[in-house]
């Protein structure tokens, strides 16, 4: 499979938490489950998704030609960054058990991501189409699979994806 298309595939799944975590905070913030949201949001958003991104696709890129100072990587790994900051508030909110704190964290990080998201799959990773061969995306495509078993562990994922699902049957309104 294309390592982008992995990415892009990652991200709906990524959107549907933003979309719970969005309802949530609309309605009644349950603390319980936005520690799960969290959860989420480090182990899969992160960890593994913005994971495989920094330590193997940005990186081929870079050497494909594509600048990271300056240029879409370096603002990609600025958001990444600036997103886990607004995690982080979101954890901190929750000890204190801080509704407006929580809600401000959580708006921004939902912005932000989905801004973020559009442009990966609609700039970023069309540029990763056009500078890298077929052979160096097989490349990629196997090391993000190594990642996932050394890094996230087997079945991870799956539990990921059950988490989604249980969030969008409680936060479907």
């Amino acid at each position: 499979m294309n390592p982008m298309e992995i990415l892009k595939n990652e991200h709906r799944i990524i959107e549907r938490m933003l979309n719970s975590l969005q309802k949530m905070i609309r309605k009644k913030i349950d603390f319980s489950d936005a520690l799960k949201m969290i959860d989420f949001f480090k182990t899969f958003a992160d960890k593994c998704h913005h994971g495989k991104e920094e330590g193997i696709l940005f990186p081929e890129m870079e050497k494909a030609g594509i600048p990271k100072e300056g240029g879409p990587i370096g603002v990609m790994l600025q958001e990444h960054n600036i997103g886990r900051e607004y995690i982080k508030g979101m954890a901190e909110a929750i000890e204190e058990k801080n509704e407006e704190k929580f809600i401000q964290n959580a708006e921004g990080y939902i912005d932000l991501l989905k801004d973020h998201i559009f442009k990966e799959d609609n700039i970023l990773f069309d540029m990763a189409e056009a500078h890298l061969d077929k052979n160096k995306k097989k490349e990629i495509f196997e090391k993000f699979d190594e990642f996932e078993k050394n890094n996230i562990g087997e079945g991870i994922h799956e539990t990921y994806h059950k988490l989604v699902e249980e969030m969008e049957k409680i936060y479907k309104y």
